[in-house]
């Protein structure tokens, strides 16, 4: 969506504040020993107080409130019984609705002990997002967001994961444009002033391409490869873009 309206700044800014506050709230419970499900019950239990839907419930049908993926799951992970264990790296993914608007975003948590490979890893997917951010302005092309993503993951010596991207959000989940994490000359769009998109490396220790699990949702790397995860929804403008969703 493209802001047009004081109220849909607003709206924008009160479900994006709530997905941050989610996320925070999901990061300081997550422990060894407790199950998937009990992690994505922490965020559901948060969200609901305020309001808030599961914006993936709502459209796909998902099982589950929150994205919640482990080690070389990199996205859609469905919460269940699964128990975390020291060292895991877990991907947090949190959308959702309130009074018509939607949000977006994510962040990777490394469990101790945190082993030098998921470090550097963590460290690659929030410095690509910061990168990605900075090439992200009023009339640049959105081919540039994924340059600035591709050379500082490569630079941290992590590869993006080609086939997910990045994409346009507000009034649905995904929405024009997408935005890839790598440099793609055919990408032509141009980012405009109020443009809303989640932004949102997605990067693995090895190159790697996704594979499905057999529970119709969770994408992993095919090489079993430790997978991260960072997002953001921002808000395009001339200078630095409004990130909606940081707490």
């Amino acid at each position: 969506m493209t802001i047009g309206s004081k109220e849909d700044l607003a709206g924008m800014k009160r479900v994006g504040r709530l997905v941050g506050e989610a996320l925070r709230e999901m990061k300081a419970a997550a422990r060894p020993g407790m199950t998937t499900a009990e992690l994505d019950a922490v965020g559901a239990d948060w969200l609901r107080r305020q309001g808030a839907r599961s914006a993936p419930q709502l459209t796909y049908g998902f099982p589950g409130f929150n994205l919640i993926s482990v080690n070389e799951q990199i996205v859609h992970g469905v919460p269940g019984p699964r128990r975390l264990e020291p060292g895991d790296v877990v991907k947090i993914d949190v959308t959702a609705e309130l009074g018509g608007y939607i949000a977006d975003a994510a962040l990777t948590v490394v469990l101790p002990p945190v082993s030098p490979a998921a470090r550097n890893l963590r460290r690659c997917v929030r410095s690509a997002f910061e990168k990605g951010m900075a090439a992200a302005r009023t009339g640049s092309l959105v081919s540039a967001i994924g340059r600035a993503v591709d050379r500082e993951v490569r630079r941290h010596g992590c590869s993006v994961i080609r086939n997910l991207c990045g994409h346009g959000v507000g009034r649905t989940i995904h929405e024009a444009p997408s935005v890839p994490n790598y440099y793609d000359p055919q990408v032509r769009d141009v980012l405009t002033e109020g443009l809303v998109i989640a932004l949102e490396p997605m990067v693995s220790v090895q190159p790697a391409r996704t594979v499905e699990e057999p529970d119709g949702w969770t994408l992993r790397t095919h090489n079993r490869s430790l997978a991260a995860h960072y997002e953001h929804t921002i808000v395009i403008t001339r200078g630095e873009p409004l990130v909606l969703t940081a707490a």
